[in-house]
């Protein structure tokens, strides 16, 4: 099998103090996205409005990211000591008939 060689990256791919891109902002908002549908006690209290630099950006994505890692792993936890979440709605409700025409007869409408 032929080895590919692959340079690594070069010293000026991260600046920590370089204004974020779109892309890096459009990751950033992605992300709390992502964030709110965690359950409370994993979220951040990052105000990502403030992002600006490339080193906030990082910052906040490494946070959600490993926030997002430990729900997983709790949940997984959770399920294997056999813990489940109650059903919701264990019976579904009767289909109830329509309330058209109570009576049964047919309507006609005036000419």
């Amino acid at each position: 099998m032929t080895v590919i060689h692959v340079p690594g990256p070069s010293r000026k791919s991260m600046n920590p103090d370089r204004v974020a891109n779109a892309l890096l902002l459009a990751q950033v908002e992605h992300l709390q996205h992502a964030e709110r549908r965690l359950p409370l006690r994993y979220r951040t209290t990052i105000y990502t409005h403030a992002i600006r630099t490339e080193g906030e950006a990082a910052r906040y994505i490494r946070e959600v990211t490993e926030a997002i890692h430990a729900a997983h792993a709790n949940a997984d936890a959770d399920r294997s000591k056999g813990k489940r979440a109650p059903k919701r709605n264990p019976k579904p409700p009767k289909k109830r008939k329509s309330p058209g025409n109570a009576s049964g007869k047919k309507s006609r409408k005036p000419k």
